[in-house]
């Protein structure tokens, strides 16, 4: 039988993240989608490019993984984020990111669904990919180029 999440914390988002238990370092996702885009680095500057080809597993409309408890089985890539990692992953994090922004140390925007209180608010302030993502599949990686948006 799986052990019930603990709860949530007032206003946990505050603390710092090596603070957090895993049911609130998940809930710190804002649930845009954003990571879930294509980059491209550039090796000789460092410089991350975002495209808005979408991991073939972001599903478009709720801007959520469509297997995330298993997504590394299909995307062995996929970032592992974690307090133990963010130090090393957050300049890849769109600038938005509540991850990026609390090992920051910056608060988090007003249209996060913590502060909101709706889930639909990231959604509603336009901060999300939904309805314009284009699927992985459909663009060859040599032609992501053709495909960068302006910084996130």
């Amino acid at each position: 039988m799986k052990r019930p999440a603990p709860p949530l914390r007032p206003e946990f988002w505050t603390l710092p993240l090596n603070r957090l238990n895993p049911t609130e370092w998940e809930a710190l996702c804002d649930g845009c989608g954003k990571c879930c885009l294509n980059k491209i680095e550039y090796e000789d500057t460092n410089e991350i490019a975002f495209t808005n080809i979408a991991c073939k597993l972001l599903d478009g409309q709720s801007c959520r993984c469509s297997n995330y408890e298993i997504r590394h089985q299909f995307v062995p890539d996929c970032v592992r984020l974690s307090p133990a990692t963010i130090s090393k992953i957050a300049y890849w994090m769109p600038s938005t990111c509540a991850y990026r922004l609390r090992h920051q140390g910056q608060p988090l925007f007003d249209w996060h669904p913590l502060i909101s209180g709706d889930p639909n608010s990231v959604h509603a302030a336009g901060q999300s990919v939904q309805g314009w993502t284009v699927p992985e599949f459909n663009v060859p990686e040599e032609d992501w180029d053709d495909y960068i948006i302006e910084d996130l």
